[in-house]
């Protein structure tokens, strides 16, 4: 595999950007390696700035559940294009877009359309704040809700991947109003909440965490939350930047038949464009500038290509049994890396709902982030390398969630298959 155009734009990149990327887990570092630089992608391929070619399930992480540059999705891109990209006022898109998540989540009665998940989730907790008087929020430890300042606390994903899980540059009074409770664990929450009553304003998490790995609730785990949440008057809400449409139509408060007061949505819905949402109840979005006094704003704000890729991507996923093939392809796959994994005599701990998957290097059941981080960080490099070597892309990372898309054939599932049988046996 040769590489060395890569090399050379890394080493270009770091003179005008910091450590070369635009985003840390981009660069490659846990991995031991220096990152690709793509030139394309196409179905369910990449292909790098040296001519490699790759089976990829990062996927723009979560988004391109349709594939990459899907022909639909482009059209729809093309034609809005010839109108104008931006024009800081409303469009008849904005409407379509938010009328087609209404539909989808019941939960959604209102809807913001943003610019980013970062975005949709300091919404949603500013929205919460007002709506309640109260200041404190519970998240969970290695649940990524976005850069922002406040939520940088025990955050997974990137941050894990580079040994910092909190931010430099965080004042401590930022962060002193944000419990941490531990995935799974709801006592944890319970206690929380006892400690510090009349006081919470929102617990946020992602429904299946997807920024540890890919981790999903326990049973009873989600029902807990709102049961508690009714007692004492917090509002729960659910990131679903990474599962909205993505575990299914309606996310997965879909799935887990739980349904919060306030969810944030991006990746799918703007069909790998840049979006994001919030929204939820009507009481408490009515408090959203210029109906209520909680004030949000942003002049790319339902940018019309992004609503047009993200419409043209709805109707897509809406049609035939998307999910349920998305579903039998990932378990199918799930299974062969359980079978290659247990004939090499290395254990894996394996998750999957709908098109969204992840695997452990662990003994043990991986039910929250310090088990996460219990993990074998050092054989997953290697396992990385040697399926990159293979022609198969997965997220630099062994705290990052995989990805399936339509585009994904049973041929690409094959020949990951025999990958990994291959990167096995060359550790």
């Amino acid at each position: 595999m040769n590489i060395s155009r890569s090399r050379q734009m890394f080493e270009r990149a770091q003179k005008s950007i910091p450590g070369g990327v635009n985003s840390p887990v981009r660069a490659f570092k846990s991995v031991d390696m220096n990152p690709l630089f793509i030139r394309k992608g196409k179905g369910s391929k990449i292909y790098d700035v040296d001519g490699n070619a790759y089976i990829d399930y990062v996927g723009s992480w979560g988004p391109l559940i349709v594939g990459h540059a899907n022909e639909t999705v482009l059209s729809a891109i093309e034609a809005t294009l010839h109108d104008g990209t931006s024009f800081g006022a409303p469009t008849e898109n904005e409407i379509v877009l938010a009328e087609m998540v209404k539909d989808a989540v019941p939960s959604m009665e209102l809807v913001r359309l943003v610019n980013s998940g970062t975005e949709a989730t300091m919404g949603a907790i500013r929205a919460a704040r007002g709506y309640t008087g109260r200041d404190k929020i519970i998240k969970f430890e290695g649940c990524y809700h976005g850069s922002v300042d406040f939520l940088l606390v025990q955050a997974g994903s990137g941050a894990t991947t580079l040994g910092k899980p909190d931010s430099a540059g965080v004042p401590a009074s930022f962060v002193e109003a944000t419990l941490l409770a531990e995935f799974n664990n709801l006592e944890s929450v319970l206690d929380l909440v006892d400690q510090n009553p009349q006081e919470i304003a929102a617990i946020i998490l992602e429904p299946v965490a997807g920024n540890m790995g890919m981790i999903p609730p326990q049973h009873g785990f989600l029902q807990g939350l709102r049961d508690v949440c009714d007692r004492e008057g917090i509002l729960l809400i659910f990131d679903e930047v990474m599962t909205g449409f993505r575990v299914d139509y309606g996310g997965a408060q879909a799935v887990f038949k739980v349904e919060p007061d306030l969810s944030t949505f991006g990746k799918v819905i703007g069909g790998g464009l840049p979006v994001g949402a919030y929204g939820g109840r009507q009481d408490i979005m009515t408090q959203v500038a210029p109906v209520g006094p909680v004030y949000q704003a942003g002049t790319l704000s339902g940018n019309p290509i992004s609503v047009a890729a993200g419409i043209a991507t709805l109707k897509i996923l809406k049609e035939g049994n998307t999910y349920a093939e998305l579903g039998q392809a990932s378990a199918w796959l799930v299974n062969e890396i359980q079978s290659a994994f247990g004939k090499a005599g290395i254990p894996v701990q394996t998750h999957q709902i709908g098109g969204m998957f992840g695997f452990f290097l662990s003994e043990t059941p991986v039910l929250q982030y310090q088990d996460a981080l219990q993990t074998n960080a050092d054989l997953f490099k290697k396992f990385f390398r040697n399926m990159l070597s293979n022609g198969v892309y997965l997220a630099p990372s062994a705290f990052e969630s995989l990805f399936l898309s339509t585009a994904h054939t049973e041929a690409d599932l094959e020949q990951t298959a025999e990958a990994i049988r291959q990167s096995l046996q060359a550790l």
